[in-house]
């Protein structure tokens, strides 16, 4: 065993020491654990939470979405179809026309956007998983059928079950000059609810699904669409096929995968959890600061031990790595219960999911997800606020008399 190692740990658990002096260490050993802990819970219930926005964003978003950087819509005969269609690990493809309209069910008024969809896109959203009331159908017996957001839906009090009562449709026509007369600056068409789908609030209070002939037709539109929507097929590297869609494309289009599609929501995410993490870092350098009293109050005591050891000709080098390996254990000894334990909170969490949302929530309990790189990020920032504070007191002892300042 490492000489330094040894004396280090028969201090540090040495029952002739002053009990305060004992007392002092295990509080900070018990502080610099609890703060570690902490920091791998917020991290892992961040974690959880990024992972629910992403799979319920996941039921609407296509793994790539194409889209022109000027303007609203393009023309499909502008695009080379056939060439991308096979690319190899693109799965799915479908056209898509969104626009912003004004809603009327009965006496109610809302203005949302209808999405106009092609038969792909029920193969790659997953939002016929989604559906609270109703069924999904867009189309059938020759009818179009639309499928609305919660939020647009009570906000209408639209009943998927009243056939009598459809869903008017309107928007602006193309090419007219504004006109005091509706008839003549707005058009129009009916539509049934056919089903109401719960993704997330964004989506419910925004969105209503439409066959894209639907939204052709009332928009003026032959071949244009807003954007055409790509699923990949399993196993298919989506960055790789992002490249050859650009390539094939070029400059004028945007193509963008689910990250991007919400760049600034993930990049927001994202610089929450590191700054909880930094805030939450503090709680650590709080708890340091009982090592350095530790430390500093062992090394007065043990004056006379530290004179015996410069009598057998101990160097000033091998005294000094003494204590510091011992604010060191102080720190390790903090550092992995800590991990261990938040590892244990974080892992009964999720198998018993104890800590409930308050209210109707998409999930039921707070979710949780441990990644090995937080771990590690935890572990050395724990490490580096421990070697700095058993290093503070040290670094006092001089080298001709081994006395503190």
């Amino acid at each position: 065993m490492n000489f330094q190692f040894f004396i280090a740990k028969r201090y540090l658990f040495s029952k002739k020491s002053h009990n305060v002096i004992n007392l002092i260490s295990q509080i900070s050993i018990v502080g610099v654990a609890t703060g570690t802990m902490a920091l791998i819970v917020v991290l892992s219930a961040f974690n959880g939470l990024e992972n629910l926005v992403i799979s319920l964003f996941n039921a609407f978003d296509p793994d790539l979405k194409i889209s022109i950087k000027q303007g609203k819509t393009f023309d499909l005969q502008d695009i080379p179809i056939e060439e991308l269609k096979k690319i190899e690990g693109l799965a799915f493809y479908a056209e898509v026309l969104e626009e912003s309209a004004l809603l009327k069910y009965r006496d109610q008024q809302y203005i949302a956007t209808i999405k106009g969809v092609g038969n792909d896109f029920v193969k790659m959203s997953g939002i016929d998983s989604m559906i609270t009331d109703g069924q999904f159908v867009l189309e059938e017996h020759e009818r179009s059928f639309a499928i609305v957001g919660q939020g647009v839906a009570y906000s209408l009090s639209i009943s998927v079950n009243d056939l009598f009562n459809p869903l008017t449709v309107y928007v602006p026509k193309r090419g007219v000059k504004a006109s005091i007369m509706a008839t003549d600056a707005f058009k129009s068409k009916r539509i049934q609810p056919g089903g109401i789908f719960s993704i997330q609030k964004d989506f419910d209070m925004q969105y209503v699904i439409v066959p894209i002939a639907f939204a052709r037709d009332l928009l003026q539109y032959d071949t244009d669409v807003s954007a055409i929507e790509i699923g990949i097929a399993p196993g298919a590297d989506v960055d790789l096929v992002q490249l050859k869609i650009q390539g094939l494309l070029g400059e004028k289009y945007h193509v963008k995968n689910r990250y991007q599609q919400h760049d600034f929501l993930y990049k927001i995410m994202k610089s929450e959890k590191w700054a909880v993490f930094l805030i939450l870092s503090f709680i650590i350098i709080l708890a340091a600061f009982n090592s350095i009293a530790s430390i500093t109050m062992i090394i007065l005591d043990k004056k006379k031990d530290i004179g015996i050891l410069r009598s057998m000709g101990a160097d000033a080098q091998l005294i000094k790595g003494i204590f510091l390996t011992e604010g060191l254990l102080i720190s390790l000894i903090g550092n992995l219960s800590g991990l261990a334990l938040g590892a244990l909170i974080c892992f009964i969490q999720y198998k018993f999911e104890i800590i409930k949302f308050q209210g109707n929530f998409v999930a039921d309990a707070i979710p949780v997800a441990m990644y090995a790189t937080d771990f590690l990020y935890v572990f050395l920032t724990v490490f580096a606020i421990g070697l700095i504070a058993a290093w503070l007191p040290v670094r006092k002892i001089q080298p001709e008399n081994i006395a503190i300042e």
